[in-house]
């Protein structure tokens, strides 16, 4: 059986992240019952967006043009590098505006368990950009997770300098957060990485 236009257009939505098939369905009725003031400016802003954004070939962030705004910006500190795992981690560190350097989008974190190696992420890149170049810090901000901390691990070992210093962000209890309410390795990072007031 062929599935009619508004069929695909539930399934194509329901393939976004954060909608299931229920919210695709309310989505795609809420653009059709607003097919002129929603749906038409959508569809040319994708396909405007489609055309014109790329990967920065210099950090891998998303931007128009082959160098992104931040690998643009003449005012970056250029001897710091943020190593992040994908595109949304550094447009959250961005959002803080505590971090004037430059960054590494690496496409994800080694994992035996999907299959993905060294070759798989941009961690050659990383390492020819650092060679290259006037950096003295390289800053891993990677998942505390078990393909996070691997992925750092495997990052440091391959570095071309030992005198280029190695930094992680720090791990443990958020801001606001109420220690009965975290997990054990949480509060486990917590109390080792604690710090003199």
């Amino acid at each position: 059986m062929i599935d009619g236009p508004l069929d695909l257009l539930i399934k194509q939505l329901s393939s976004l992240p954060g909608l299931g098939r229920q919210s695709a369905k309310r989505v795609a009725l809420h653009l059709l019952t607003h097919k002129e003031s929603l749906l038409m400016p959508l569809t040319k802003t994708m396909t405007h967006v489609a055309d014109v954004v790329q990967s920065c070939v210099s950090c891998g962030n998303l931007d128009e043009g082959d160098i992104c705004r931040i690998c643009r910006d003449t005012k970056r500190d250029r001897s710091t590098i943020c190593v992040v795992a994908g595109v949304a981690d550094l447009w959250a560190i961005e959002r803080t505006r505590s971090y004037n350097g430059i960054y590494h989008v690496l496409g994800g974190v080694l994992s035996a368990l999907d299959g993905i190696s060294p070759r798989d992420l941009a961690i050659d890149s990383l390492i020819a950009n650092i060679k290259d170049s006037d950096i003295t810090e390289v800053i891993l901000a990677l998942s505390a997770t078990v393909d996070g901390q691997s992925t750092a691990h495997y990052i440091t070992d391959h570095l071309p300098s030992t005198s280029i210093k190695v930094t992680r962000l720090a791990h443990g209890m958020p801001m606001g957060g109420e220690l009965n309410y975290l997990d054990d390795g949480t509060i486990s990072t917590a109390l080792k990485a604690r710090a003199n007031l």
